[in-house]
């Protein structure tokens, strides 16, 4: 849901301000420059992971009605709801990926049961800000996951880096959305409070973890094919 900010969290997060420009601007560069087709993704799919689900994880209300934050239920005083980019469209995607790249589901099953494991460790519910993490817990999810897609498809590179997107965004999205909600809502509050799972702020630690691990796993995966060709 959100990425807790003080002290040593605060420093991380001034860090990220300063890298995310670079970040974008890098995405963009590898989308052009056809590098995410090399690690197993389309042009289409790139963009749906980077900028779709980036947009859709900010409030756009048509109508009235607000497409990005899909209300579920009550319960108590807690509004629970689901976010569009920061779980709809990952599960989406995830799913379609799973399909397309004939993934074997024994690897998918494996890889997100690791990252949920980290994720559901390195997060606590709060009920003044719903499921934290803390700098720099946040970001072992990421490497999880890239670690677990190289190990379990060394031999088919191309499918190491969905795999990568699919574990880290479903294990975050079970580890730190799913478990803890329960706890969440367990939680006394004074006030009508929105619980969003997926979050809806920029630096969501889904949408976070999903990047970054498709970033490490293709950093590895071009290091990989490097040593190769020269051998």
């Amino acid at each position: 849901m959100v990425l807790a900010v003080s002290g040593l969290t605060q420093i991380g997060l001034y860090i990220l301000y300063i890298l995310i420009p670079l970040l974008v601007l890098y995405v963009g560069y590898l989308i052009l420059t056809k590098a995410f087709r090399y690690m197993g993704f389309s042009s289409l799919e790139a963009i749906i992971i980077v900028f779709v689900s980036f947009i859709f994880g900010f409030d756009i209300v048509l109508y009235g009605f607000n497409i990005s934050n899909i209300y579920l239920f009550s319960y108590d005083s807690w509004r629970v709801g689901i976010n569009m980019g920061g779980a709809i469209l990952p599960v989406l995607l995830s799913v379609y990926l799973i399909y397309e790249k004939k993934l074997s589901l024994k690897k998918v099953v494996i890889g997100v049961a690791v990252v949920t494991v980290i994720a559901f460790l390195v997060t606590i519910p709060d009920p003044s800000k719903g499921i934290i993490s803390h700098f720099p817990f946040w970001l072992l999810p990421a490497f999880a996951a890239s670690i677990a897609s190289v190990t379990l498809l060394w031999k088919e590179f191309r499918k190491a880096a969905p795999l990568a997107y699919i574990s880290g965004t479903l294990g975050v999205l079970i580890g730190a959305d799913f478990l803890h909600l329960w706890e969440l809502l367990s939680s006394p509050v004074s006030k009508p409070t929105n619980a969003v799972i997926g979050g809806a702020v920029v630096f969501d630690m889904i949408y976070i973890t999903g990047i970054l691990a498709v970033i490490v796993d293709g950093i590895i995966m071009f290091k990989q094919r490097s040593r190769e060709r020269i051998d």
